[in-house]
């Protein structure tokens, strides 16, 4: 998760450093690269979730003008930095040392297009830097399929980084050497201020790449080190939208093995989708083909059903929902809803409600026990506890210029296609005749019926129950 605020646990004197200046060509896209949203986020917040836990302090990104966007999206969760031209990752730290401040004595750095980097792998690496007093150390991964990556080249005994290759420069011998750079380092920052300036430009790009600041410690005599690790997936960049599907898989697997563990069963965890921002108690259910997004949050004993679609949603205990669109709205305990049922915005719906097929809710409250089961609309509505919605009933919100708002008391009765025409307010007990278009209040008990509507008492014996 995004933490709110720098968190108290992490590496002293450490200042977290996150490339995110390129705006990603090959994503072939307007939005920065790293604004591209992973399972309701975007990749760069898990980059600067785990920066910020190492390092204790908001995280310094390095942005350009191409990603100007990036600063209004984590305003409060980062501090920027400005790289004004796309001349390489080590202009970019460049950039980043200039406005940093200077107690600190190391620098982590890791780029913004890394979304599953693990907080305990930095840790990991910056305890290796200081364990050897390197002036650099980075994360090599063994890789089944380097091609295309630079190589870390060692010492014979394995134990000191000698260079990064990139592999348009390596010979066929180094070809083969299946570590390659993983492009995350921990710096001694008191060596970087001085030497980031003696890094030369690229023959071919002529741009400015960290990895040449191996080969300046080595001048230097100061140890290189290198993290050894498997590739499971964890330190794949992403870099076009084929990338960015398989980081998604990964990353809801991840999730939804955590909240299986914690008790929520998944008939087809491979066809469940569900943001990482969800909350879902014990012994929710949900079947193949559910999507949960944003601030959902679902109650112990639900039931979601296949193909539900459920967004900014809290939905309460024991509850069944079936083949239905919920989007920012309040569900209590004990309530169904569906096949084919949409709550839209600011709808809340009470205990042990029951809303049936094509019922649609926008922006109403629904009082405990109301019943609404078929082909029916209930907008800017207040309805009260146990009342009966016929099939085809429609409150007519909307005169073309002005919504209004429709009051339905206690026990009403409404008549299949029942029209009720804003602002109107029924008392409790109420009743309307099929087919009836209503047109002004209708008291307490009394009946509407007709086109316009027109009120009778209810005949002897014909009042609904007291349910």
């Amino acid at each position: 998760m995004l933490p709110s605020d720098p968190m108290s646990h992490g590496v002293e004197g450490i200042l977290p450093v996150v490339l995110a200046a390129g705006l990603g060509t090959r994503m072939k896209s307007r939005k920065p690269k790293v604004l591209h949203e992973l399972c309701g986020r975007p990749m760069l917040a898990y980059v600067l979730a785990a920066a910020s836990e190492v390092g204790g302090r908001k995280p310094l990104v390095v942005y350009s003008s191409a990603t100007e966007a990036i600063r209004s999206a984590f305003a409060e969760h980062a501090d920027f930095a400005l790289q004004a031209e796309p001349l390489g990752t080590a202009d970019a730290v460049k950039a980043a040392l200039a406005v940093a401040p200077d107690e600190f004595e190391e620098m982590l750095v890791l780029s913004g297009d890394v979304p599953l980097v693990q907080t305990d792998l930095l840790i990991e690496l910056i305890d290796l830097r200081r364990s050897r007093n390197a002036a650099v150390a980075i994360v090599g991964v063994h890789s089944t399929d380097p091609e295309g990556l630079g190589r870390v080249l060692r010492s014979e005994d394995g134990g000191q980084v000698l260079r990064i290759v990139e592999e348009k420069d390596a010979t066929v011998e180094e070809r083969d050497i299946d570590e390659i750079n993983a492009g995350v380092y921990a710096f001694d920052a008191r060596w970087l201020r001085r030497r980031i300036h003696d890094v030369k430009p690229s023959a071919v790009s002529g741009e400015f790449y960290l990895p040449a600041l191996v080969e300046l410690a080595r001048e230097d005599h100061r140890a290189v080190v290198s993290l050894e690790v498997e590739d499971d997936g964890t330190l794949a960049g992403v870099n076009d939208r084929s990338q960015l599907a398989a980081a998604e898989l990964e990353l809801r697997m991840l999730i939804n093995e955590r909240h299986m563990l914690a008790g929520v069963t998944m008939v087809d965890p491979i066809r469940t989708y569900v943001d990482v921002t969800v909350e879902l108690a014990p012994d929710v259910v949900l079947e193949p083909g559910v999507i949960l997004r944003g601030s959902t949050r679902i109650g112990e004993g639900t039931r979601v059903g296949a193909g539900s679609q459920i967004i900014d949603t809290v939905v309460g205990r024991d509850c069944v929902v079936w083949a239905s669109i919920l989007e920012s709205s309040e569900v209590e305990d004990e309530v169904q809803i569906g096949p084919f049922s949409h709550l839209r915005p600011k709808s809340s719906i009470g205990r042990k409600a029951r809303l049936g097929n094509f019922a649609e809710v926008k922006a109403s409250r629904l009082e405990a026990g109301v019943q609404q089961h078929h082909f029916s609309y209930i907008g800017d509505a207040e309805v009260g506890e146990r009342t009966n919605v016929g099939a085809g009933t429609i409150t007519c919100n909307y005169d073309g210029a002005r919504k209004h708002k429709t009051k339905i008391g206690k026990n009403v009765f409404l008549g299949s296609d029942t029209m009720l025409i804003a602002p109107i307010e029924l008392g409790d007990g109420a009743r309307t005749g099929a087919g009836s278009v209503v047109t002004k209040d209708v008291p307490a008990g009394m009946l509407a019926v007709g086109v316009p509507a027109r009120l009778r008492k209810p005949a002897a014996g014909t009042e609904p129950d007291d349910r």
